[in-house]
């Protein structure tokens, strides 16, 4: 009894399993005006758009914050990526490897022309 207690106990004590890799950076959305200047940029951080990972039927999905970055966990694999309001969003795949989080900025193409 005392050995399937303590057995118990090594396992609850065990780490979860963690995935130690994924995405993070900045989607922003433009151009925003149909005729930009110099004075004027013609993209903006895209807040609230809600990002779609899709890989082997699986979606993960995460939601940018009031200045466009998003950050999420994701096991290794090649990822479909859209966005919710969207539009085109390049890139739309994504290659992920395992053992870090990997740096990839998105941009929504809002069709303003």
């Amino acid at each position: 009894m005392l050995a399937v207690a303590t057995a118990l106990v090594v396992a609850a004590a065990a780490p979860a399993s963690v995935t130690k890799s994924g995405l993070y950076g900045t989607v922003t959305r433009g151009p925003i005006a149909p005729v930009c200047s110099a004075e004027q940029s013609c993209t903006a951080p895209a807040a609230g758009v809600v990002l779609r990972f899709t890989r082997a039927g699986v979606t993960t999905t995460t939601r940018t914050t009031a200045d466009g970055t998003y950050r999420l966990r994701l096991t290794p694999g090649t990822y479909a990526v859209d966005a919710v309001p969207g539009g085109r969003i390049a890139p739309n795949i994504v290659h992920l490897r395992s053992g870090r989080f990997w740096h990839v900025n998105l941009a929504i193409d809002t069709g303003i022309r």
